[in-house]
């Protein structure tokens, strides 16, 4: 693949410049009943590049995109980046307090989003001083209202415009920041370089076979990194990608089809959604692999996939958006182990070390460490988060001044003695959920929100069929107290979006707490582990 073997690549935009320039003709996005070639969206590309310096985009500066996938959405996160700036997108599921923390944490300058998007959160605005622009992708400038601080233009690309690329740019630069949650508080900013993205698609690529045959279905949102990794894969091999954002499962098989898609990339629950679409032989037969990442494939599930995608290698994956990936399971692999993450990916290093920092041996439980250039920056303005998680590399020499860093994954993995790993556990209280990765206490503050008759709220991840963990709430009102936990679940939808959203509300005299006074969420999680299974049955 020529395209891996460009050494001068520095910057993620120059996947598409050239794709462009080999296949100019070729298919590089699909939209609807729409289609983009590669020298188009060059050309789209570099006029959004050209829009945001226009609208005063200086280097570094943070670009937010918060629309669901279309043709605006790519320009946008790609134009940016040609622009110097750094883009960050937002989860178009998202609400508007989510959105606006977002906007403030990483000092966000311009928001591209739509008319029925902004009316949304324009009451948090207010609180966004750094906001300086909004471009609206669907409105002309003739109806376009002032909006206190901010001036709101038309997203109208002006093909006379050309952008200035920053002559200084190196590989090593922001290019994105990815928001991710955590155990505790708010969603943190993942800083991502540009050598970061290049070389996690130089990887993937690698051992996916991508070519500019292959036609990738881009079903996740972009905001995740599993799903921007379709876009950069795709870019870098000269493939087509189908945007899609569907209601009905039966929409996916129609792009299947339509589209004859070769890769399909999802998270366990939507693999599941998919498994009971009405596939037949002729809808699926295009597909010649799938990957999955966000959670454990059961293997009842991956069984029925591979009935129905009969032609189609399946890939297991592993990976965590601080590192992009790190594990995959090789197709050929999978009869024989079984539960296994498989190995590093190309260019990472993956090894399990005991809590001193040792490596462990085979078979010995230990924490799962990422090593080598698909390490992100850290996290953005949280040096004291970024400590915890981003530490000295393991495995690298110690007479370094400037010691290497390694991403400590806070997972609990064991290798056996051909090096293939098993994931065992957690070690934080994240709950993992359609592949998101969800702070209990963002969801209990929204909880807290709900009445101030609420004494104590705990929410955690219980085993479900679908969804591989369900958030259940567990909590307990002052004196006593019934709540309408109806009216409650209702208000949730208005204030937490779909992928955070309680399956459960479960009353609690008390709620049990341990020595430090704390509530006792190792209890809680074991005492209710088959919940979900048992309220099935």
């Amino acid at each position: 693949m020529k395209g891996l073997k460009d050494a001068m690549t520095k910057n993620i935009y120059q996947l598409i410049t050239q794709s462009a320039a080999r296949y100019p003709t070729r298919p590089a996005l699909h939209f609807k009943h729409q289609t983009l070639t590669y020298a188009e969206l060059q050309h789209g590309v570099s006029s959004t590049a050209a829009l945001l310096q226009h609208c005063d985009v200086q280097r570094f500066d943070r670009v937010a995109v918060y629309l669901p996938k279309q043709f605006e959405t790519v320009y946008s996160l790609f134009g940016s980046a040609m622009a110097g700036a750094v883009f960050v997108p937002v989860n178009p599921g998202l609400k508007a307090a989510q959105v606006a923390h977002i906007l403030q944490d990483c000092n966000v300058r311009v928001l591209v989003t739509s008319k029925a998007r902004l009316a949304d959160i324009e009451a948090e605005l207010h609180l966004c001083t750094d906001l300086h622009t909004v471009l609206l992708t669907d409105a002309s400038s003739a109806d376009i209202a002032p909006l206190a601080h901010i001036q709101v233009k038309a997203f109208a690309l002006n093909n006379d415009m050309m952008p200035k690329v920053q002559p200084h740019a190196t590989d090593a630069d922001m290019a994105a920041i990815l928001y991710t949650s955590g155990s505790t508080g708010k969603p943190k900013g993942v800083v991502l370089s540009h050598r970061n993205m290049l070389v996690g698609a130089h990887s993937v690529a690698s051992y996916l076979n991508n070519t500019c045959d292959d036609v990738v279905l881009a079903l996740l949102p972009l905001s995740f990194d599993y799903g921007l990794s379709q876009l950069t894969t795709a870019f870098l091999s000269g493939a087509a990608v189908v945007l899609l954002d569907f209601f009905l499962v039966q929409d996916v098989v129609r792009a299947v089809q339509t589209h004859h898609v070769t890769g399909i990339a999802a998270v366990p629950p939507l693999w599941a959604q998919l498994a009971k679409a009405n596939w037949t032989a002729d809808s699926s037969k295009s597909v010649r692999y799938l990957t999955n990442s966000g959670g454990a494939m059961p293997l009842p599930l991956l069984n029925q996939l591979q009935h129905i995608f009969s032609q189609a290698e399946p890939y297991l994956m592993y990976g965590l958006t601080e590192a992009f990936r790190s594990t995959y399971l090789a197709p050929a692999e999978l009869a024989k182990r079984p539960g296994s993450m498989g190995k590093a990916i190309p260019n990472a290093e993956i090894v399990v070390v005991r809590e001193d920092g040792s490596l462990c041996g085979p078979n010995e439980p230990g924490e799962l460490v990422h090593r080598g250039p698909l390490v992100s920056l850290g996290y953005w303005n949280a040096p004291e988060k970024t400590a915890e998680r981003f530490k000295a590399d393991p495995v690298a020499p110690k007479g370094i001044q400037l010691p290497q860093l390694a991403v400590w994954s806070g997972d609990t993995v064991r290798y056996d003695e051909e090096g293939f790993l098993y994931f065992i556990g957690r070690r934080d209280e994240m709950i993992k959920s359609s592949g998101y990765r969800i702070s209990p206490t963002e969801v209990e503050e929204a909880v807290y929100q709900l009445s101030p008759l609420l004494q104590d709220v705990a929410a955690i991840g219980v085993p479900h069929a679908e969804l591989g963990q369900a958030i259940l709430v567990l909590f307990a009102c002052k004196d006593g107290q019934q709540p309408d936990t109806d009216n409650w679940s209702n208000q949730l939808k208005r204030s937490l979006p779909n992928f955070m959203q309680p399956k459960a509300l479960v009353a609690q005299a008390v709620l049990p707490k341990n020595a430090n006074g704390k509530i006792d969420r190792k209890l809680l999680s074991e005492q209710y582990q088959d919940y979900f299974n048992e309220a099935t049955v």
